[in-house]
């Protein structure tokens, strides 16, 4: 049994314990929050202690600690969970630049913890499903990747809109765009950027192009436009259609040069957090200190490339 722990309570933490529900083997502990009453009304829906600090909580019987506050509090959050001897699953990003990650990455090591960042695509079963299929009838080299979304819908009292709480459209849907680029091209090599601010001081809408060691992307990400978006994926010989969302992948479409289609379709269960708390809690089982599908050096890549289109519009946080 693996016993966990909740740092926020927010939105995402909710479809974490749906997720949580799901995987056999776990189960949901402790609780704290910025917000008490945050806290107690979590604590009334789902079970579970409701602490009074992070302290209380780090200190509970617990084994592992889902981070799932903003940005602005990942370090310092995984960092005390790994001097309490707990490993983290972080929500991404999982820090606010590359050289506060590679600072977490030093104590989980040291500590000899495990340590992921939160990136659920990979962990679909469409997903995964569709990097299978592909190995026994390819598209070819893939040289191209376009994705992105812009979310208008999103609530005006929203966090993301907070810049002390290293909010925008980079750190928040970015980082998703970041990955795929990196999974399908490998690591980047340039990134060219362009995007606008609003009234908050936070980006609104961002568009980046970035050259990998196996081809090009092209990305955005935003909160003021609707374009909730697929992913196209280019080969030689082929290219793939993730339909959206992408990032929540269920369905995918394969066209190839001669001319055929294959459709997958994959559905998720559970609100699809749980195919990423099962893979964790497998590491723990096995006594793993890494997940050997979002490495740390993947988590590394994605944040070094939000640093760059972030230096390139001029957006700093706190602190930098």
């Amino acid at each position: 049994m693996i016993k966990w722990g909740i740092i926020g309570c927010g939105r995402i933490a909710h479809r974490f314990v749906q997720g949580l529900k799901a995987v056999p083997g776990t189960k949901l502990v402790s609780l704290w929050s910025r917000r008490e009453e945050s806290v107690n009304s979590f604590v009334e829906l789902y079970g579970g202690n409701a602490c009074k600090s992070v302290d209380e909580l780090l200190a509970s019987d617990i084994d592992a600690v889902y981070i799932a506050t903003l940005p602005d509090s990942h370090a310092e959050y995984s960092i005390a969970a790994f001097n309490a001897g707990k490993h983290v699953l972080c929500e991404k990003p999982t820090a606010v630049n590359l050289k506060s990650l590679d600072g977490i990455i030093k104590v989980a090591k040291a500590k000899k913890l495990l340590f992921m960042e939160g990136m659920k695509p990979p962990f679909y079963p469409l997903y995964k499903r569709l990097k299978e299929y592909l190995l026994t009838d390819p598209i070819g080299s893939v040289g191209y990747v376009r994705a992105g979304s812009s979310v208008a819908d999103c609530p005006p009292d929203h966090p993301n809109y907070n810049v002390d709480l290293v909010g925008g459209a980079i750190m928040g849907i970015g980082i998703y765009e970041a990955f795929l680029a990196i999974d399908w091209l490998g690591e980047t090599e340039e990134v060219q950027t362009m995007g606008r601010f609003g009234e908050t001081g936070i980006d609104m809408f961002t568009i980046f192009q970035t050259r990998h060691q196996n081809g090009y992307a092209q990305l955005y990400s935003g909160f003021d436009l609707h374009g909730k978006g697929d992913a196209l994926i280019c080969g030689t010989i082929g290219h793939i259609t993730i339909h959206k969302n992408w990032w929540n992948p269920s369905r995918a479409t394969i066209n190839y040069l001669d001319g055929r289609i294959v459709e997958l379709d994959e559905p998720f269960t559970a609100g699809g957090l749980n195919y990423e708390i099962e893979h964790f809690c497998q590491l723990i089982n096995e006594g793993k200190m890494e997940s050997p599908i979002i490495t740390h050096e993947i988590s590394r890549q994605m944040i070094a490339m939000l640093d760059t289109a972030r230096a390139q519009i001029g957006l700093k946080f706190k602190g930098e």
